[in-house]
């Protein structure tokens, strides 16, 4: 079930008015029970896989919670990690795993037969996997205690707004909300309502818009010239950001209607000055379970400078590989991880810059992130090079590539312009203020112009064919 299907459209209305009608003891349940409807919707059968990582991480948290024993402690943890880590594995990485050693001993002449597994990867097994996982951790480390009931815990990974695609949510943020005592909040729906409309935007209206002109292109790189290129590159970078944001938008104003807050996944990244600034904006909730949980356990910063270094290609080595079962993503990690340790040998002495030097240094991580994301978008490394090799080829007329590469008619290249420049005052503005709150004190015929224009935007800019499932979907 799609955010953006009437299905979700027609559960959401249901299970909202259900949620506000029935009396505050049994909303925990009835969104325990839509968060499973909700899973199930994709694939029934998985919805087994969720209630062994629900089953193996409650009983884990008891037990470490409840024992002085540091041996049967760490003992417990190291089972859980095992199991949770195991059961990702075994249905996103087998089969990259199996390949690599098949091909590894072709070069050492030996034949191995390939071992796959005929499998669907479930969706969201990542994001759901390092929940349950931050959560037993920090029982261990004794910064949270164990939730007692099962119902309520189960709830908080499986929670449908950000079950599949996150933001990653800790325990200690929201575990106490689902079993708050709510009072429904005009304010709150509302705010969730236009959020939600924001991110329907960035991702019918831009991110679905361009979608096909990039698939376009990268299925036929043999093809492409120079021009086709620096027009693919910075499109990608603006379609898999209003997807991931507007995913993210959709179900932070989704959880606003039952009165609970997610955390911010974004924050504004293109506008970043520098690549770390950039993982301070750029899908956080995952930045800082990385940081929290790889990066400071191997010994952060307060280490030598070689160290650091080897700590920071490990931890974005784990971001590439979680992202995807391809060496391409693992390259990609591993430009950010050495991006950031090379920055980290030159400290910044005058934090603050002119508005010149700032804007070269944001366009030069915008120009960095077009480039690595070549490797995140392309299906195989030889795919890659291949595109870096065509940047620098012929740079034929670009009405040819406008009217016969890939057909993106004048209308749809202003289109996309309009959209851009919408997505960019808005970002620029979310700096200084929270826009949906700056708007919604604004005189009515003002706010509601703006709401307007936005749905009417929204309406003519999307495909058609608009049920294109969300980017982060596949991790």
């Amino acid at each position: 079930m799609l955010f953006n299907s009437i299905s979700f459209g027609i559960f959401l209305i249901i299970v909202f008015a259900l949620y506000w009608i029935v009396p505050n003891k049994f909303r925990t349940i009835l969104l325990f029970i839509s968060s499973c409807y909700f899973y199930m919707s994709w694939n029934p059968k998985y919805i087994l896989l969720i209630f062994f990582m629900i089953t193996v991480s409650y009983f884990s948290g008891k037990i470490i919670q409840r024992s002085d024993n540091k041996r049967k402690r760490k003992a417990i943890l190291t089972l859980t990690i095992c199991l949770c880590i195991g059961a990702l594995f075994f249905f996103k990485y087998f089969n990259f795993i199996s390949d690599n050693i098949v091909n590894l001993a072709k070069l050492l002449s030996i034949q191995l037969q390939p071992v796959t597994l005929d499998i669907l990867l479930p969706v969201g097994i990542s994001f759901y996997t390092f929940q349950t996982l931050s959560y037993v951790i920090d029982i261990y480390r004794g910064k949270v205690e164990e939730e007692r009931n099962f119902i309520v815990f189960a709830t908080f990974i499986s929670f449908f707004p950000q079950l599949v695609a996150g933001p990653i949510e800790r325990s200690t943020d929201l575990l106490p909300q689902i079993k708050s005592e709510k009072r429904f909040s005009y304010e709150n729906a509302s705010y969730g309502l236009k959020l939600m409309a924001w991110g329907f935007f960035k991702k019918l209206a831009i991110a679905n818009l361009v979608a096909p002109y990039v698939d376009k292109a990268y299925s036929s790189i043999a093809s492409c010239t120079g021009f086709d290129i620096l027009f693919m590159m910075p499109m990608f970078a603006i379609q898999i950001y209003c997807d991931f944001s507007g995913y993210s938008d959709i179900a932070i104003g989704t959880a606003r209607l039952f009165g609970i807050k997610l955390s911010k996944n974004f924050i504004s990244p293109y506008f970043a000055n520098s690549i770390s600034d950039m993982w301070h904006r750029w899908h956080i909730s995952l930045s800082t379970w990385l940081r929290d949980y790889i990066y400071i356990p191997l010994g952060g910063s307060r280490v030598s400078k070689v160290r650091r270094v080897y700590n920071l290609v490990i931890t974005f080595f784990v971001s590439g590989l979680w992202h995807g079962a391809n060496w391409t993503y693992v390259i990609w990690g591993l430009f950010h991880g050495f991006a950031q340790a090379i920055a980290g040998l030159f400290p910044r002495r005058n934090k603050k810059k002119s508005g010149a030097r700032n804007l070269f240094s944001m366009l030069a991580v915008f120009i960095f992130w077009c480039v690595t994301w070549v490797f995140f978008r392309a299906d195989s490394i030889t795919d890659a090079f291949e595109v870096f090799k065509k940047l620098f080829g012929s740079v034929t007329n670009p009405s040819t590539f406008v009217h016969q590469n890939i057909g993106l008619t004048p209308m749809i290249g202003i289109e996309m312009l309009v959209g851009v420049i919408i997505l960019a005052i808005f970002d620029y503005a979310s700096l200084r203020v929270d826009v949906i709150e700056w708007l919604s004190k604004k005189k009515t015929l003002i706010r509601w112009s703006v709401y307007v224009l936005l749905i009417w935007l929204t309406v003519t800019f999307m495909p058609f064919d608009s049920g294109a499932p969300f980017v982060y979907f596949q991790f």
